[in-house]
């Protein structure tokens, strides 16, 4: 390879892109030719910096500003520069660039208005830059095919798209489990591995719960909420917890070999997502062995076939798909003929 590799990503430092960032930096720990420039919140291995050249960041967009003026400085004509947090360079740059497009807030044209207001500043900001700075990219890679369309719509045939889906461990995501319900001597018999944001719709999921309880139905669900970042939403499940007396669990946030040991301790999965770049638990799940319940919606089967589906908008629609897989069927409403319903109909009005 001519040149030298240099992986951008000054600002990432958890969820998915954390999770997909930390296998590139340990391919490349044993490279010389490599640089890695990335958020200082970002954990490396302990021996990366012996070989390749590091650049940390700090989270501040003065800092981010000047890392966009390092890149251009520092880029040569033979480099390759894979842009890895969503976003052009700020500047033109010599070599080659390629830009790792993951978070779908900054293609889809969906509403900011349920996050913070620091939080809709920042994807507002991010949205124009990406926008303004198109022609600093030399193509674009996403990971689906929901992806490319959202993208190319964006860019319009100016630059190319490639769907390059990838994971730490790529074999072990095609269906293999069998149907049957939860499965027994678990400790949980769903789990929802997902971080906080309006579109992971945790307030469907819980009142799904609650309608099920209702029926008299307990399942025991696990949430992967952190509570400093998500405080008023885990408020609110705690809250519907009780009321209901759900089998709820909130193991707060984890490193992604903790939340690995999580699928081991889990019957199914269950993903009320509205809408995702890739939905990384999604392939978990099913390197995991286990059954996945999931909206029916294109990012969902842009990577399995899920045992359930559901609308992701309804929990009634949620709460039956979760008995369906459970075993427990509901009885349709008998039809009438015109006389009976005549008949019914008079015999109720006497």
């Amino acid at each position: 390879m001519s040149g030298r590799v240099l992986i951008h990503a000054p600002n990432v430092h958890q969820g998915g892109g954390r999770t997909l960032l930390e296998p590139l930096l340990n391919l490349v720990r044993d490279k010389t030719d490599f640089f890695v420039c990335v958020d200082e919140r970002m954990p490396l291995a302990e021996n990366l910096a012996d070989k390749v050249q590091i650049k940390r960041v700090k989270p501040s967009v003065l800092q981010r500003l000047n890392a966009e003026k390092w890149l251009a400085k520092n880029v040569r004509k033979d480099d390759k520069v894979l842009c890895f947090g969503n976003l052009p360079p700020l500047y033109k740059l010599k070599g080659h660039t390629i830009v790792f497009v993951q978070n779908r807030y900054l293609i889809d044209d969906v509403s900011l208005n349920k996050f913070p207001l620091k939080v809709r500043l920042r994807l507002a900001m991010e949205r124009l830059w990406l926008a303004g700075k198109l022609n600093n990219a030399d193509e674009f890679v996403v990971q689906t095919q929901s992806m490319k369309r959202l993208l190319e719509i964006k860019i319009q045939g100016l630059k190319p798209i490639h769907i390059l889906p990838f994971v730490a461990e790529p074999n072990g995501h095609m269906r293999n489990v069998l149907e049957g319900g939860v499965k027994k001597d678990n400790d949980f018999d769903f789990l929802y591995v997902a971080s906080g944001e309006p579109h992971k719709n945790h307030q469907k999921l819980i009142e799904a719960w609650c309608l099920l309880a209702q029926e008299g139905l307990f399942p025991s669900l696990c949430l992967t909420l952190e509570e400093a970042r998500f405080f008023k939403l885990c408020q609110k499940v705690d809250a519907m917890r009780q009321q209901h007396n759900l089998k709820l669990t909130n193991v707060g946030d984890l490193h992604h070999d903790e939340v690995l040991g999580l699928y081991a301790r889990s019957g199914a999965v269950i993903y009320p997502s509205n809408f995702e770049s890739f939905g990384l638990p999604l392939i978990e799940a099913r390197q995991a062995n286990l059954p996945v319940l999931a909206p029916e919606l294109d990012y969902v089967r842009d990577v399995l076939d899920p045992e359930q589906t559901f609308d992701p908008n309804s929990a009634v629609s949620i709460a039956r798909a979760v008995k369906r897989f459970m075993g427990v069927y509901e009885r349709t409403a008998p039809l009438l003929d015109a006389k009976s319903f005549i008949t019914t109909i008079f015999e109720k009005a006497k």
